[in-house]
């Protein structure tokens, strides 16, 4: 590769600042890949465990929920989902890893029970309400590791590629630098002790 750089100490003083910046510079991000791609892989286990939760869950819910309205009646059940006073909120925050900034997701599930009298109603009822608020909770974690994971995913890409330029370019380039620049340092110090040996003999001849 042809070097337009001149073989000066100035220029040799600031590559070698720029090797060791970016040797430095890839240190950093070497670790920080590494430390992101720890917290991707446990929250990708994460993700797929609470995935099978939600699938577990949802199944769970609306098989009670079936087998409540073959009790109890289609027509009773409605009735009785007017008279329920569920209100769910969720804020937001979030933390950071490695920059990253992550969700954090937090629900509130407000609710204001007896919503019925218990006379004649089954007690199928009050399970399907628990399974579904279990359900919502669920989905809720799952929704906080997902945004989670998409957003590491894509750090994880941009300091592999960060990473992969300064090791495969930018430190071999500066270290070819280096080497031009001793060289033709070195090479101008012989030819100029050379010349100072022939300046030196013709004078005492």
């Amino acid at each position: 590769m042809k070097i337009n750089l001149a073989a000066t100490k100035t220029n040799l003083f600031k590559v070698k600042k720029n090797l060791e910046l970016s040797q430095e510079g890839f240190e950093l991000l070497d670790e920080k890949r590494r430390i992101l791609m720890s917290e991707l892989t446990t929250i990708v286990h994460i993700t797929q465990s609470l995935q099978e939760n939600v699938d577990n869950a949802l199944k769970q819910a609306y098989e009670l929920m079936d087998k409540t309205i073959v009790l109890s009646g289609r027509k009773k059940i409605e009735e009785l989902a007017f008279a329920i006073n569920i209100k769910s909120s969720i804020s937001l925050s979030q933390k950071k890893v490695m920059g990253v900034n992550l969700p954090v997701i937090d629900l509130k599930v407000a609710e204001n029970p007896p919503y019925y009298s218990p006379h004649d109603v089954s007690f199928l009822v009050d399970e399907s309400i628990l399974k579904f608020k279990e359900v919502l909770k669920l989905i809720t974690s799952l929704a906080e590791k997902k945004i989670s994971l998409l957003r590491l995913a894509k750090e994880v890409q941009k300091t592999i590629r960060k990473v992969n330029a300064l090791e495969k370019v930018h430190i071999p380039s500066f270290r070819e630098n280096l080497k031009f620049i001793n060289d033709r340092l070195d090479e101008e110090s012989r030819e100029a002790f050379s010349m100072s040996k022939l300046i030196k003999k013709r004078i005492h001849n």
